[in-house]
């Protein structure tokens, strides 16, 4: 705990004083244009990864990078979406999934989870992915549990679409979806491409897109 004290200690003394105007425009507003949904993996970092300042991405971070499909239960993510879409009004939403992930594993190796009830019942949302991941055939665990994170993430996409201010952006083409999996030895990303339906790399693809809004493609 003392490192993240000291982390605090030098951002307050060093970092802030070279940035106070970014901050001091930042103290009463966020104009984020994207929702960056990902695990909360210690090891993903969306800022990081992106090389994002504050204030530039609007995050929520899970067990799995999970969204429940909308329904009458108040939740979080699901709060959390509908204000960044409804209020903050981001042009894009990324669902971000990632090699060697524990929520996945679990799933795909069919781990018990007894002694954990709350994130037996969390990782639920991600009972399609496995459900299809389990029809696929693969030569390893490996690749198996490569095909879950994919699949996942796929599945993901479909729920967040049932929430009606994600419909509603999509319908006014003011909203675009991506679907990305990070690989965290390689530093690779690979993003889903909608029409192939395949993912592919982010670095050879940057404008592959899982949906793309006519409108707000052309506004990028």
């Amino acid at each position: 705990m003392q490192n993240i004290i000291k982390g605090f200690l030098k951002f307050q003394q060093e970092c802030f004083p070279q940035r106070t105007k970014l901050f001091k425009d930042l103290a009463n507003n966020q104009s984020p244009s994207v929702l960056f949904i990902t695990c909360s993996d210690s090891r993903v970092v969306p800022e990081f990864l992106t090389q994002q300042e504050p204030g530039n991405l609007f995050v929520i971070r899970n067990a799995g990078n999970l969204v429940p499909s909308y329904g009458p239960e108040v939740g979080g993510v699901s709060a959390s979406v509908e204000y960044a879409v409804a209020a903050l009004g981001v042009t894009d939403i990324v669902i971000c999934g990632h090699s060697d992930c524990g929520a996945m594993t679990a799933i795909n190796q069919g781990v018990s989870l007894d002694h954990m009830p709350m994130v037996a019942q969390w990782l639920k949302h991600a009972d399609a992915a496995k459900l299809v991941n389990a029809t696929r055939f693969y030569a390893s665990e490996a690749e198996s549990l490569n095909g879950m994170v994919q699949a996942n993430v796929v599945a993901q996409l479909s729920n967040l679409k049932t929430h009606p201010s994600v419909a509603v952006a999509i319908e006014q083409e003011r909203l675009n979806l991506h679907g990305w999996v990070y690989d965290i030895e390689s530093g690779e990303m690979l993003t889903l491409e909608g029409k192939s339906k395949q993912f592919v790399s982010l670095s050879e693809n940057p404008y592959a897109c899982a949906l793309a809004s006519h409108r707000a493609a052309n506004a990028a």
